[in-house]
């Protein structure tokens, strides 16, 4: 598009879109299509929703599976105290909501009856960050900075469809509840181009670089890989380092990449308080190095309403802030 050709109007659509750009490759409902081949695999898994199974892509598991999925309805405490009972019955439930309801709302059911007994109880959130334009109420850009001081809990911020599909039965097994930042609707499938496979626990790098080192969670890898690709045209070389799980957070591998002279910032989808940023620093601060880290991240304010691809670049968090950024500490 040239100059003179003016922008495509952004519709209010545009504060709710799917995730996946136009063209480009990704899988519908990741999580739901995961679950049921899970479920259906083993008979001890559920699904349950606060009333958002269609908007948590639950709705694949109960469609097909109506005698494994419970609809709680909008009582967010509930949903949790239910999927207590049903995790001391034997079972492994996965409970969808958005974000920002589960942890604001349902923080202490989420703490005394599931991480203090240690339960395997999967909550699967939609919404997190900046991924709908409807405003505070919605956005859940403070929740990992909410769960982390939580004891047991597993933190999971998946960068797309690949890591979603795979980490579903490595959450069902995990000892102790889990908290996946869920993405939903039509995602982008980008991480196997890079020979990936997820994890859980561990970080991985999916490409090197000589003169930059990004430090990633969610679905700011993916942004990152862009931005990698457009400053590789500038003659700079730009590593990415996936950690699409927050905790426990893979230290072994952020050190093998620090002490090389490279320029290194965190990227995520999140509040610059309390999340991945701050996640690195402590792990630099704790180790005694004198690396300095460059944050990426949404600010410390509430977010306005508004076009996602707007907000994007309004709070710096788009492919091209993030080049622009890196150009600009370079």
């Amino acid at each position: 598009m040239n100059s003179s050709t003016p922008a495509p109007a952004l519709r209010s659509g545009a504060m709710s879109a799917d995730l996946a750009k136009e063209g480009q490759r990704a899988v519908a409902a990741p999580l739901g299509q995961a679950l049921l081949e899970l479920a259906r695999a083993d008979e001890r898994v559920v699904g349950l929703s606060a009333d958002l199974a269609k908007y948590t892509d639950l709705h694949i598991l109960r469609d097909a599976m109506p005698e494994r999925f419970y609809q709680i309805g909008m009582a967010e405490q509930a949903l949790l105290g239910a999927a207590t009972g049903l995790a001391m019955e034997g079972f492994i439930p996965f409970a969808s909501t958005y974000s920002v309801f589960a942890t604001r709302r349902a923080y202490d059911f989420l703490m005394l009856d599931i991480a203090e007994a240690n339960l395997n109880v999967n909550m699967v959130c939609a919404l997190p960050g900046l991924t709908t334009g409807y405003g505070p109420s919605h956005q859940a850009t403070e929740d990992v900075s909410i769960l982390r001081g939580m004891p047991n809990l597993t933190i999971v911020d998946p960068c797309d469809a690949v890591d979603i599909q795979q980490a579903v039965p490595q959450l069902a097994a995990a000892e102790g509840p889990t908290y996946l930042r869920l993405l939903r609707g039509k995602v982008p499938a980008v991480l196997d181009e890079y020979g990936y496979t997820f994890e859980l626990g561990r970080a991985k790098l999916l490409r090197d670089g000589a003169d930059v080192l990004i430090v990633s969670s969610g679905l700011m890898t993916e942004r990152a890989l862009e931005a990698a690709t457009a400053l590789e045209a500038d003659g700079v070389g730009v590593a990415v380092l996936h950690s699409p799980t927050l905790k426990p957070f893979d230290e072994e591998a952020l050190l093998a990449q620090l002490g090389k002279g490279r320029l290194v910032l965190t990227a995520e989808n999140h509040s610059v308080v309390g999340g991945l940023f701050d996640i690195v620093a402590r792990t630099v601060a704790a180790h005694g190095l004198g690396e300095r880290i460059h944050p990426i991240a949404l600010p410390d304010e509430f977010l306005d309403a508004g076009a996602l691809p707007t907000l994007a670049d309004r709070y710096g968090v788009s492919t091209g802030a993030i080049v622009e950024k890196v150009r600009g500490l370079l």
